[in-house]
């Protein structure tokens, strides 16, 4: 029996957008059952609906049968349904039993009964194998423990249905073990997982059944042991997806970038890189590897002028680039594919045409005489569009008018087409459609086998480990360890560099920096 159903669910937007188009979805009582889609498919939008953070434009939905109506979060919560969100939702200065608690304290005379809320929090946390501090601040703990605290203010509100959006997303290897082995005590206590994610490895490893969205459609549920990743991708894509990236095995250049003692504190003093050196060749990859907010998004926008460094030195074949903007790094041959496109990436108003020369438009063929040349503009976007697959019916529409996977494919070709010795991709996929995905990482690897420099860095570390040829790990500002990406290097081994639980010796890591 369902214990939670959508039956012809339509979701229309003021703008005409139709996010959700007669869905009808089912998910059984104890199961867990994933939600997989490309961006857009209507995911996010259908869990809106069953956590009353939206409301269907028709269409029905059923608690145990029941017909409801779901008109905000609170009558979802008092149903039984608990969302854990992407970004957590915690007060950072309060205690882990404080938030839990939060909006459903006990009382204690007048005041808050708070060691009540220790005692509770321990309980439950024994009972579903979700271990945490009760004590500890929020502030002072790691991710996968404010993610354990999420899932027990949720089950704290009495939650029977837990939707988990993205659960991983900011997990090293051993902490998705951790969750994934106290979603399966949750559900063997009673409870019921919704599942959304876009790594269909853990999708086939977790799930019992999944639910496969497109184009706001339901595209069918297939029974988890009778599928595999891609067959998943093509249901998600509507084609064959090959899911393996062609890396060639090359021999290194000569170096390109040389990164010397390079530190950065921010405004208040705190040290965000502390005396990071390396070396990125020709013909390689070189992946960084670590958990969000251990120096990765500093350093990069060190290296490419947006932040100035504090001590340090960072050389391109010879040459220092830091200190004299983001100008004069380009000057020096360097691309820069940013972690978030929509603020440093693209210009959204602007044309595709006109986003794809914004880092050269003052140089021939684009300027003449001081006057820009309209026709190398338009035919290099005509290049461009065609060589890098971008889906637009010319390059004069404005970039706000293409899906996340074109408007990133669209930084990507301005970026490789500058002739770079070095590319520095900073979260290259994030946001974007399986298609998409397959294509840039085909293009970075095939960059790199034609000669040039990459320095990817990524939160997937499934990305870094299937791109890189070498792996360098972060942990809070500092390099903890280098790695030739072998056959014995595991995601697991990585895993504890990230956590800080395990640092290289030096001398090991300059045999392989």
């Amino acid at each position: 029996m369902p214990i939670i159903e959508t039956q012809n669910v339509h979701k229309i937007y003021p703008n005409g957008v139709h996010a959700n188009d007669d869905i009808s979805f089912a998910v059984e009582q104890g199961e867990i059952h994933a939600l997989v889609g490309e961006n857009g498919a209507g995911k996010s939008t259908l869990m809106k609906l069953l956590y009353g953070l939206e409301h269907p434009s028709s269409g029905r939905i059923f608690i145990r049968e029941g017909e409801v109506e779901i008109g905000n979060p609170q009558v979802a919560i008092e149903h039984g349904i608990g969302m854990v969100h992407q970004n957590f939702m915690l007060v950072n200065s309060f205690t882990v039993a404080q938030n839990i608690i939060l909006n459903r304290e006990t009382k204690q005379g007048m005041s808050i009964d708070f060691q009540g809320a220790v005692t509770d929090t321990v309980a439950l946390s024994e009972e579903y194998g979700l271990n945490v501090n009760p004590n500890a601040k929020i502030e002072d703990i790691p991710v996968g423990m404010r993610q354990r605290v999420e899932i027990l203010k949720a089950l704290y509100r009495g939650a029977e249905i837990l939707i988990l959006d993205e659960p991983t997303a900011v997990l090293t290897p051993s902490e998705t073990q951790d969750l994934f082995a106290a979603i399966r005590n949750l559900v063997e206590g009673g409870k019921t997982v919704i599942f959304i994610t876009h790594k269909l490895k853990e999708v086939i490893e977790i799930s019992d059944r999944v639910t496969v969205m497109r184009d706001a459609r339901v595209i069918g549920t297939v029974d988890t042991a009778e599928t595999d990743e891609r067959e998943l991708a093509r249901m998600m894509v509507g084609r064959e997806v090959f899911m393996q990236v062609d890396r060639p095995e090359v021999t290194r250049g000569m170096p390109v970038l040389d990164v010397i003692h390079l530190t950065y504190a921010d405004d208040s003093g705190h040290q965000l890189l502390k005396q990071v050196s390396f070396r990125v060749y020709e013909n390689e990859i070189l992946g960084i590897a670590g958990v969000e907010g251990n120096g990765q998004t500093e350093l990069a926008e060190v290296l490419t002028g947006l932040r100035p460094p504090t001590t340090g030195e960072a050389y391109i074949n010879n040459e220092q680039i830091l200190g004299h903007g983001p100008r004069s790094v380009r000057e020096h041959q360097v691309a820069h594919i940013p972690e978030d496109r929509l603020t440093n990436g693209v210009a959204l108003t602007s044309s595709i045409d006109d986003n794809l020369i914004i880092d050269r438009y003052y140089r021939e063929p684009f300027t003449r005489r001081g006057l820009l040349d309209i026709n190398a503009i338009v035919d290099n976007g005509v290049d461009l569009i065609r060589e890098f697959n971008i889906i637009a019916p010319n390059g004069a529409i404005p970039v706000n008018a293409l899906s996340g996977g074109n408007m990133q494919k669209v930084v990507v070709a301005r970026e490789l087409s500058s002739t770079p010795k070095l590319l520095i991709a900073a979260q290259p996929t994030r946001g974007v459609d399986i298609g998409a995905i397959e294509f840039i990482h085909q293009e970075l690897v095939d960059q790199r086998t034609g000669g040039l420099a990459i320095l990817l860095i990524s939160a997937d570390l499934q990305e870094v480990m299937k791109l890189s040829d070498r792996i360098m790990v972060m942990y809070e500002g500092e390099i903890v360890g280098i790695f030739p990406n072998d056959e014995s290097l595991t995601e697991e081994r990585i895993g504890y560099y990230m956590l800080g639980a395990e640092r290289q010796e030096a001398a090991e890591m300059e045999r392989y920096a």
